[in-house]
């Protein structure tokens, strides 16, 4: 079998990954009589589901065919973290002048140096969706290909295993759109990129959404001369306009040129690289890059499961179909995580999983649809959401506290931001909000409490956050609910018990 993509260059990082993730002198157990649950896939929906089930006492199998970890280890979440962090320290040292730093003009980026440190510290996480660690837990695990025989066994192989609930948690990987020249061309995915050895001079990214505009920073941060194509008028369509702009007019500054309303690209094969012939905002475009990352869309991993031959519905761009208690058209078989959910992340994967734990193995009625999930887009600034989409604000308040009036913000030189909270119409209850700042996705986690927990606005005007810190400005949103409270009517019973009281 040949070696996954991600473990390249095959060095004593990657190596010692591989021998958490995927051991190459592993064996699989010998199966012994049914199993409570079999869980196809050990990504972060697979190995929660695994190891919760396990603690409670089940008797587990969990298959997976590639990497422990799924995309969030290996090409996800960790190694672009690692990159951003990197890419933050060059924007410092870049901004280090407003501070008073007198530094040099150039910033050197050993490029090699910080994918080593990536692959690093991705092999030391790793220990966490081991092998090993989840043998360890009671979870009898099986590396190899799962697909289903019947409504009752799986199998791995040639190896049958019998069972009394299934989840499929094969997760997503990455797919590219249909553009014209792309098949005749070497192009990188998020499963190729931190595969790199060397910077590339001239990045093309195509597509604006989370992935792309991440990682089109970072590179930009890093060195290279990125040039992101969008086919929207902008860059993270799904969010808050007012919010997406801030980050452009960001990304702008750091070196990211942008071709946005994008038509007709065309990709060629040139002797200097790779060549981009597109329309944007009315005009041609041509571009020279070498290389080109494709980061415009996801694909359920459904192949070779076999689902047709036990009923389970699917289709090859939703994935599996599940009702609210991610059960799916089979009984006995449920889904959790990037297989069946339009929320692709690793937290809304983990919390699936405990939905489908409640439901599978316990006399659960827990809903998917109950669940408060944030995001969060990890560009400087951060750019994080909860709650209603901006197309679905309909009959609701709003209420903008800009950071520019946050003391933090304003000594951290942070000011291109805002807090903004939106309640039902009338009330005080919070039915969404999007933040932008420096560290927006450890902000949005306060609003999520409070929606999962009901707490209504006028109550976080009561939270005392320490000062100076960025947080408060949502407890200042909180005050400028409480202010609008106070109406002309209010305010003239006020003026006379006050005059009453003298």
């Amino acid at each position: 079998m040949s070696r996954p993509i991600q473990l390249e260059p095959f060095d004593e990082q990657n190596e010692k990954l591989e021998s958490h993730v995927r051991p190459p002198n592993w064996r699989n157990p010998k199966p012994d009589g049914p199993y409570n649950l079999v869980v196809i896939g050990a990504g972060t929906a697979g190995l929660v589901t695994a190891a919760v089930a396990a603690g409670l006492g089940a008797k587990v199998a969990l298959i997976e065919r590639q990497l422990m970890g799924g995309d969030c280890l290996n090409v996800g979440c960790v190694p672009s973290k690692a990159l951003i962090r990197a890419a933050r320290s060059v924007a410092q040292f870049r901004r280090a002048g407003d501070f008073g730093v007198q530094v040099p003009d150039y910033v050197s980026v050993d490029f090699e140096f910080v994918m080593r440190r990536m692959r690093t510290l991705r092999a030391e996480i790793s220990q966490h969706d081991s092998v090993a660690r989840f043998s360890n837990l009671g979870v009898e695990v099986f590396l190899g290909n799962g697909r289903f025989i019947d409504s009752e066994t799986v199998d791995v192989d040639g190896t049958r295993l019998k069972f009394n609930r299934a989840v499929i948690a094969t997760g997503a990987r990455a797919s590219a759109p249909a553009i014209p020249g792309l098949d005749q061309v070497s192009y990188l995915t998020n499963e190729s990129i931190f595969s790199l050895t060397s910077l590339p001079e001239r990045l093309g990214v195509v597509g604006a959404g989370p992935i792309g505009c991440e990682l089109a920073q970072v590179f930009a941060l890093l060195g290279s001369h990125v040039c992101l194509l969008e086919s929207g008028q902008g860059i993270l369509s799904r969010e808050d306009r007012d919010a997406a702009s801030i980050v452009e007019q960001r990304m702008k500054s750091d070196g990211v040129s942008m071709l946005c309303s994008a038509r007709n690209l065309q990709v060629t094969d040139a002797e200097s690289g790779i060549r981009l012939d597109v329309e944007a905002d009315g005009e041609f475009h041509s571009q020279q890059v070498d290389q080109l990352l494709v980061a415009a869309g996801r694909a359920p991993n459904v192949e070779g499961l076999d689902l047709d031959k036990v009923g389970v519905q699917y289709d090859v761009r939703q994935g599996v179909h599940v009702d609210d208690r991610l059960r799916t058209t089979n009984k006995r078989i449920f889904a959790a995580g990037d297989i069946c959910s339009a929320f692709k992340f690793t937290h809304a994967a983990d919390f699936m999983a405990r939905t489908v734990i409640r439901n599978a193995l316990l006399p659960g009625r827990a809903k998917m649809s109950s669940l408060v999930i944030p995001w969060c887009t990890y560009t400087s600034p951060e750019l994080a959401h909860v709650g209603l989409l901006p197309g679905d604000l309909t009959e609701v308040d709003t209420y903008l506290q800009s950071m520019a009036q946050v003391d933090r913000a304003v000594l951290d030189g942070e000011q291109d931001g805002f807090v903004k909270i939106h309640t039902a119409k009338g009330t005080d209850r919070i039915v969404g909000a999007t933040i932008v700042a420096q560290n927006a996705g450890d902000l949005i986690g306060e609003v999520s409490l409070a929606m999962t927990q009901g707490i209504p606005l006028r109550k976080l005007a009561s939270v005392i956050h320490p000062y100076p810190t960025q947080a408060e400005a949502i407890r200042k949103v909180g005050d400028l609910y409480n202010r609008s409270r106070l109406t002309p009517f209010v305010q003239k019973m006020l003026r006379r018990w006050f005059k009453w009281n003298r």
